[in-house]
């Protein structure tokens, strides 16, 4: 049985999506933390239990009878998303799955100024510590990010933020695709797989003349330092953490962290990966 995390989720669910079109729905269960949300997966015959990585007990319910578990990584940072992913990962390995995967990121690095890419990193020591055979799925940068980062300058006409980098954004849907694949053919991956990342690599200047392109009105790339950045989010309420955060995305962009290109997400799907004016347009036509 292949077990799902998060499918609840925009990624574990496309990824329970795309596992139903290939293996019998009676192979599929999930783990989420409201049952009641995933009402529609049970109905397709879906497996659902209730599962939350701060929470063993459950994980050892949701996780019984798995062969492989795909571990979709928690939406937290720093020692919380850490202690969240030694549990499931203890979890996975005590209830006998011969395989985990876990859903990282292309910019895992311990070094980086970007908050959740050490805890991947950290994460990605804790499978291979584990003993059990594991695949991290190192995931491109999630393409939706620009839709929040444009969302005021759809207003104003500015998309004002730091020095970034070139990003190789990447569609949820594409990921979730290769997931649910590297479930289903299990000889593809093994271990830390390459950068599973869109075909472009765009920085926020780009990025502005792609919106400016769909929406027909002018949005104009600005830049501010670090310091105005973080004090105009906070001065709009967005709590510190959260802003450091954010911040810390333009400084790890700005070096090059998620900048590389690989052929390895388009190979996997068969297909060109998803364009970022494509996820845009979808996302602005709503």
């Amino acid at each position: 049985m292949i077990v799902v995390t998060g499918a609840n989720g925009q990624l574990g669910s496309g990824v329970v999506d795309r596992l139903l079109a290939r293996v019998p729905a009676e192979r599929i269960a999930v783990s989420v933390r409201d049952p009641e949300r995933a009402k529609g997966l049970s109905e397709r015959g879906v497996r659902v239990r209730r599962g939350d990585f701060g929470d063993p007990a459950s994980l050892a319910d949701a996780f019984e009878g798995a062969e492989q578990i795909l571990l979709v990584s928690a939406a937290s940072t720093g020692d919380t998303a850490l202690r969240q992913h030694r549990t499931a990962i203890a979890a996975a390995r005590e209830s006998g799955a011969r395989r985990i995967l876990y859903t990282s990121h292309m910019g895992a690095n311990p070094a980086s100024p970007f908050a959740p890419m050490p805890d991947h990193a950290e994460t990605e020591a804790a499978l291979r510590a584990s003993g059990v055979p594991y695949t991290s799925l190192r995931n491109g940068f999630y393409a939706a990010t620009t839709v929040m980062l444009l969302g005021a300058a759809l207003k104003t006409g500015e998309l004002s933020a730091p020095e970034d980098g070139p990003v190789s954004w990447t569609a949820h849907a594409d990921l979730a695709e290769a997931a649910a694949l590297a479930l289903v053919e299990e000889d593809r991956f093994d271990g830390v797989t390459p950068p599973l990342t869109g075909a472009e690599a765009l920085d926020l200047a780009e990025v502005a003349a792609l919106a400016s392109s769909i929406t027909g009105r002018t949005i104009k790339r600005v830049t501010v330092t670090d310091e105005e950045y973080r004090a105009g989010l906070v001065s709009h309420g967005v709590p510190t953490e959260q802003a450091d955060l954010l911040v810390g995305l333009f400084q790890a962009s700005r070096e090059g962290e998620f900048a590389e290109v690989s052929p390895v997400l388009g190979e996997v799907v068969g297909r060109a990966p998803t364009s970022l004016r494509e996820v845009l347009e979808a996302a602005l036509a709503r």
